[in-house]
């Protein structure tokens, strides 16, 4: 898959999506300090599916109505890599085929996908 990783889910998330094989661009090494509006454009554009702890985006695609490719939101209590790189794990090896042009919020304990108007 193609992730584009927010700078604030960190290099170690998007170290272990290209160990497990996936096209990733990390915002965090290659683009910091990238606004919002121009992350969710290049997802967009070039076929990314965002991961990010930062629920500004929610606002960006139910409010604003911006277009994408896949968000995955993560709300973690524990914010450690460790535990986003966990919830990952669990939620591409159960949904890997659902989550692109969705919007997902994932928990240590659930997994939602946002109804589309």
């Amino acid at each position: 898959m193609r992730f584009l990783v927010d700078e604030s889910t960190g290099p170690w998330v998007a170290q272990w999506l290209r160990e497990r094989g996936d096209e990733v661009f990390s915002v965090f090494e290659q683009a910091r300090g990238m606004e919002d509006d121009d992350i969710i454009q290049k997802a967009f554009a070039e076929n990314w599916v965002l991961i990010t702890n930062d629920k500004d985006f929610g606002d960006k695609i139910f409010r604003d109505r911006k277009p994408h490719k896949g968000i995955i939101l993560l709300r973690l209590d524990d914010e450690r890599a460790i535990m986003k790189i966990d919830v990952l794990g669990k939620l591409l090896e159960q949904y890997a085929g659902e989550v692109e042009s969705r919007f997902v919020t994932v928990t240590e304990n659930s997994v939602r996908f946002a109804k589309m108007k």
